[in-house]
């Protein structure tokens, strides 16, 4: 039972104080998520639509994911800056336009399944999810899978299935997707994630060296011969190689 104060005025006193922080508090989170807002809006106008993704439903999912919300507290004041940020254990979250760029690559339509090896913070996660039918995201690290896996149930993205799992793999059991997109570099392409790719897939992968990678968008035509476009050069966080275990 709370504590009310003897003398009815100061009950008042207390009343209206309490009154006036929660309405204080209520602003002040209107605020933020304005202020948030706004930031999200100079990221896509700034940073992504001025460099030429056109993909609508890309646009409208970077203007929609509250990209803030998946990095560290202490990063969040630059979380719509066009650069990548550590997230921990070694691993980033991409700058805004490379996950656009990418997303934009892969082609997800709304009734394709996806694949995303390297599940991160699940920020990319959420803006596939934003773009195609179903996302099964993978991540070798059993931190950042745990984190990703509560972040992205507390945000409501109850179309992405997760796994903790070596990505070299891919994900067998769910196989074949319409778009692959992995989220780091292996110094060459794992054969499973071309040989699970449907026919008409899209893979988009960094690929190479970490002072030699470059973007590439493999295509798989209905007869199963893919065609692989070099895109731009990029500099992500090598693919780790881990245990046999597949989900």
């Amino acid at each position: 039972m709370p504590f009310l104060p003897a003398e009815p005025w100061l009950w008042l006193l207390a009343w209206a104080l309490a009154v006036g922080r929660v309405h204080a508090d209520g602003e002040r989170d209107d605020a933020d998520e304005a202020s948030q807002a706004a930031d999200r809006e100079r990221m896509v106008t700034d940073h992504i639509v001025s460099r030429g993704v056109r993909d609508a439903s890309v646009i409208a999912a970077m203007r929609d994911v509250p990209r803030h919300l998946f990095v560290p507290g202490a990063l969040r004041s630059r979380a719509y800056a066009d650069h990548p940020l550590h997230i921990g254990h070694g691993q980033t979250i991409s700058q805004p336009y490379i996950v656009a760029l990418m997303t934009e690559l892969a082609r997800p339509r709304p009734t394709d399944r996806v694949l995303e090896v390297g599940t991160g913070c699940g920020y990319q996660a959420a803006v596939l999810s934003r773009v195609a039918r179903h996302v099964f995201s993978m991540e070798i690290n059993d931190d950042l899978h745990r984190q990703a896996a509560e972040r992205l149930s507390r945000l409501g993205y109850a179309n992405v299935t997760l796994a903790r799992a070596d990505g070299h793999a891919g994900w067998i059991s769910e196989a074949p997707f319409d778009v692959v997109l992995v989220t780091a570099a292996p110094e060459r392409v794992p054969q499973p994630l071309i040989d699970q790719l449907a026919p008409g897939g899209r893979l988009v992968i960094p690929v190479g060296p970490l002072e030699a990678q470059e973007l590439c968008l493999i295509e798989k035509d209905e007869d199963g011969r893919t065609q692989t476009t070099g895109v731009v050069p990029v500099r992500f966080v090598p693919m780790v190689k881990g245990s046999e275990e597949k989900p």
